[in-house]
């Protein structure tokens, strides 16, 4: 029943976009400028910029998009190309709290003023140790201080001599008593010119040698002479305390205003810090004696088997931390964080271990993340490495709510212990900008209900963007700026050319140019590569051909396998002939960086049952989702071109063979209805032709991904059994403006020895596939005589027939 048809074919300037290189206006890609923009990305580019010009709460960005599509450059250059007015962010920084040291005060200062506060307080501490000692050291204040001691000295020693006097007439002596390492002060009365302790007498009264009566009166006056010697030595103190008094007042009189002089200095160039510096001045006077000179300080006492370590830095509270450094700042700062860990971005607490094995901290040892070292400016930061950084993502969020950094040693194991110290937080403003993902993003917007909050702008980094005279220009000045970048050969026009034409090959669509750039970047590398090697001094259209072969042979490997085992039969593919209810569709695979298509055999067998379609691929549990709905929305398209008149009493199974490893996507969906057509009718299926394509319920073809590389892969396998001239593939017509087909298939076409078809229904593929008509229902229902449809269509009604006779002879009446 075979009928001679003329099938509409794809014309040979449709299978593949040639690039005008005679229209470009350039000789080498030096004739052009290195571009300097951002290419393609005009949405993702005017909500950057929205991102950047709001300053409202919550107007972060974060920007999605494929990798390589060129957002860390997009995001660099809009940053550095923008306006931004404003003055240079203040300089941080960390001093001591004299009140309260466990919470460092935080002190802001105009950008370069940090460093010289710094500086002003080591001058200061500096001329306090030089100029303090020697004040000491003056004759002035030297004889002043003797004149003090020497009249307590007096003070005391007319005391002691009174005393001594009343002791001496009471007949008592003042003597000193050993009481281990300490001596004391007693009186003791005088027996034949020696004194004698009371214990002894006492000793002589019980043995008879010493009057009793004269016992009780040493005793009672002993009494009373040890109350005036408690006395006594009480007037000494506090004529000790005076002298105390005197010579602190003495100190205060000559160092005090030395101290208050320098501080008032400082005060005068540091308006703001005038709290500060009061707290220091009061501090440096009530420290005075750690400015005198060593012999006359307390001495440290010894303890056995403990080492005294002197402190590193006597005047370490009087230091100033400066965590963040503008003064050579002269923009607004950017900073791009690589590796967001939480001490990366927020800073820590350092703490050390002294000779004893003790950890400690000070405030000088607070160190500044990249946030606040990006407060009044940008950070810029990847997504992904952020999250996955324990403890930045919920510190993250809390300083963009708060408005507010606070620096903390972040230890989540307690490894070395927590620190008490809890610095004062400091206020910031920093627009972080995030690069990730859009599943990342959505994961974010749905499960985190601060994300919304905090990150307004969206910024969506398109892969693809349309092919016009603009564009393709704007593709030589990529060209030539990865040239200059790394000092690459220029490419001519034809090297330009076939980079373009690359480009709307990853891109997927003649009407599109991809900017996925950082393919295209490697690809001008690569041909610069080979071009070098063949001793050319530009790169030329053979070059950019040889670079894309090599990379191909590079990343092929499953494929060539795949076609080895193709070709020696261990994966069955027919390539010519007839056979019912059997075909090739067509498969992708996708390995990431590399993307190949490969001929899969599909079968259907049908008998009568109520069944319906069965995907057996889905009963193994290999089917994916998408391919169980395209199975489904066939067994609609059947129902509904031939179930109208009887009821749909048919099994067909539809199995993908030797697929062992699942199959997903509905792009087969009309190779299906076609090798279950076939097995209903009888007819059969011509096997040189490959077909994708996937349906509606209406029987229309609808377009499919990866038909560039489905189309390549068949023609391989034809082309490794020998090619016929018949041979060829089927592929929905809006496919048609997506093809952008190796040289070799084009030719291969233009010879006659291969063949693209469109189809916009499965009755045209049908034709295609049986060479037989498809045959249109006419008014009584039925379709034309010998019509593919009129066979399916009387093989159906047969098997309602056959279903209803059998229930009547099993059941004994009609169903």
């Amino acid at each position: 029943m075979a009928q001679n048809f003329k099938f509409e074919e794809v014309s040979i300037e449709k299978l593949r976009w040639r690039c005008p290189v005679d229209k470009l206006e350039l000789k080498t890609t030096d004739d052009v400028e290195p571009c300097d923009w951002i290419i393609g990305q005009d949405r993702a580019v005017k909500a950057i910029k929205l991102g950047l010009d709001i300053k409202s709460i919550g107007y972060n960005i974060f920007v999605t998009g494929f990798v390589g599509t060129g957002r860390m450059t997009a995001i660099k250059h809009l940053l550095e190309k923008l306006e931004k007015p404003g003055t240079i962010p203040e300089d941080k920084c960390y001093v001591n709290n004299f009140k309260n040291p466990d919470m460092p005060r935080a002190i802001s200062l105009p950008a370069g003023e940090g460093k010289l506060f710094r500086k002003d307080i080591e001058s200061l501490i500096i001329s306090l140790k030089k100029n303090i000692p020697s004040m000491f050291e003056s004759e002035a204040y030297k004889e002043k201080r003797k004149e003090f001691i020497k009249e307590s000295e007096q003070g005391q020693k007319a005391i002691l001599e009174e005393f001594e006097k009343q002791v001496k007439k009471e007949g008592f002596a003042l003597v000193q008593i050993q009481m281990g390492p300490f001596v004391k002060p007693d009186v003791q009365p005088v027996i034949e010119g020696k004194p004698a302790s009371l214990a002894k007498l006492e000793k002589q009264v019980k043995a008879g040698n010493f009057p009793q009566e004269k016992f009780v009166i040493l005793k009672t006056k002993y009494g009373a002479l040890a109350e005036l010697m408690e006395d006594i030595f009480k007037e000494g103190k506090e004529i000790v305390k005076e002298l105390e008094k005197a010579l602190d007042a003495l100190d205060r009189e000559i160092i005090v205003p030395l101290i208050r002089d320098l501080i008032k200095e400082i005060k005068e160039k540091y308006e703001k810090l005038q709290t500060y510096l009061d707290e220091v001045e009061e501090s440096l006077i009530n420290n005075l004696d750690r400015f005198k000179p060593t012999k006359e300080k307390t001495p440290e006492m010894p303890i056995p088997g403990l080492q005294f370590v002197k402190p590193e830095d006597e005047f370490l509270e009087y230091r100033v931390n400066v965590v963040v450094d503008n003064s050579e700042t002269k923009t607004v700062p950017i900073i791009i964080e690589t590796t967001p860990s939480y001490k990366n971005l927020f800073g820590t607490i350092e703490r050390v271990a002294d000779r004893g094995g003790i950890w400690k901290t000070d405030f000088t040892r607070i160190k500044a993340g990249s946030y606040l070292k990006a407060n009044g400016g940008y950070l810029v930061v990847n997504a992904l490495d952020l999250l996955i950084e324990p403890g930045s993502w919920q510190a993250l969020k809390r300083s963009l709510k708060y408005g507010k950094e606070e620096i903390g040693a972040y230890d989540p194991f307690y490894l070395l212990g927590t620190s008490a110290m809890k610095p004062e937080p400091i206020e910031t403003k920093v627009d972080v900008v995030m690069i990730g993902d859009n599943r990342l993003y959505h994961l974010l917007y749905h499960l985190d209900a601060d994300f919304k909050k905090i990150f307004k702008v969206k910024a969506d980094f398109d892969s693809v963007m349309p092919k016009d005279e603009q564009n393709i220009h704007q593709y030589a000045c990529f060209i030539k700026k990865i040239c200059d970048e790394d000092k690459l050969l220029p490419f001519d026009k034809s090297g330009v050319g076939a980079v373009v034409e690359f480009g709307v090959r990853v891109a997927g669509s003649q009407k599109k140019l991809s900017t996925r750039f950082t393919i295209i970047a490697d690809l001008i590398r690569e041909a610069s590569y080979w071009a070098t090697n063949a001793e050319s001094h530009v790169v030329k259209l053979e070059h950019v051909e040889k670079a894309i072969e090599e990379w191909t042979a590079r990343v092929s490997l499953l494929e060539d396998k795949i076609q080895e085992m193709i070709e020696d039969g261990t994966i069955m593919i027919d390539s010519e002939g007839v056979v019912t209810g059997q075909i090739n569709g067509l498969s992708v695979y996708d390995l990431g960086e590399y993307t190949f298509g490969k001929p899969t055999r599909i079968t259907a067998r049908t008998s009568m049952g109520r069944a319906g379609v069965i995907n057996i691929e889905r009963e193994a549990d290999l089917s994916g989702a998408t391919h169980n709905k395209g199975v489904l929305i066939l067994g609609g398209y059947l129902r509904g071109k031939y179930a109208q008149n009887k009821p749909m009493t048919m099994s067909a199974s539809i199995c993908f063979e030797q697929s062992y490893s699942g199959v997903e996507g509905d792009s087969a969906s009309s190779t299906e209805v076609y090798a279950i057509l076939s097995s209903l009718s009888g007819l059969s299926l011509r096997q040189d032709i490959a077909v994708t394509g996937s349906i509606n319920q209406k029987g229309e073809i609808q377009p499919i991904g990866g038909v560039n590389e489905k189309i390549e892969g068949f023609y391989h396998v034809c082309k490794a059994f020998g090619l016929t001239g018949t041979q060829g593939v089927m592929i929905p017509h809006q496919n048609v403006k997506d093809l952008m087909l190796k040289n070799e298939v084009v030719e291969a076409v233009k010879e006659g020895k291969f063949r693209i078809y469109p189809a916009k229904t499965i009755d045209q593929g049908i034709e295609v596939l049986t060479g037989v008509k498809a045959g249109e229902r006419k008014e009584d229902g039925t379709f034309e005589e010998g019509s593919v449809n009129d066979l399916v269509d009387k093989q159906l009604r047969q098997y309602a027939e056959s279903w209803k006779n059998f229930r009547v002879e099993e059941t004994g009446k009609e169903s």
